[in-house]
């Protein structure tokens, strides 16, 4: 413990931009909505708590590949249909490709009224590299 009071001691500006890269990591990922959830998670809400699932890509790649269930309603439309996903009062799974898209637009839906919003971390990329089945 001495030695970590002695380093701070001695490089205030290294730690002191440590800190400032860590309270933005943390706000970072404070705005991002919903909270992230793996794909054994996503299975559980949606057998447990009728869940729906909302793929966020466009519609020729939902065609592609899609999680058993899900529905499309590509990101660009996600706005317009925010207030009618909100008021279904069940737990919204949003999935998009790598996993990054899905936090902007569960950002709206918690804005519409949604409460229950989570992100499939990874996106169907994710799903695919953990080997679980897709719709073709």
């Amino acid at each position: 413990m001495d030695r970590v009071i002695e380093f701070i001691g001695h490089h205030p500006y290294l730690v002191s931009a440590f800190a400032a890269l860590l309270i933005a990591f943390i706000i970072t990922e404070l705005q991002r909505g919903g909270r992230s959830v793996s794909p054994q998670e996503l299975s559980q809400l949606v057998n447990q708590q009728q869940a729906r699932v909302i793929d966020l890509r466009n519609t020729p790649e939902f065609r592609e590949s899609r999680i058993t269930g899900s529905e499309n309603v590509p990101y660009s439309q996600i706005a317009d249909k925010a207030a009618e996903l909100a008021k279904s009062g069940k737990p919204i799974i949003l999935v998009c490709a790598l996993g990054q898209t899905s936090g902007a637009a569960a950002r709206t839906l918690k804005q519409a009224g949604a409460s229950d919003v989570y992100r499939l971390a990874g996106g169907i990329s994710g799903w695919r590299q953990q080997g679980l089945p897709l719709v073709r």
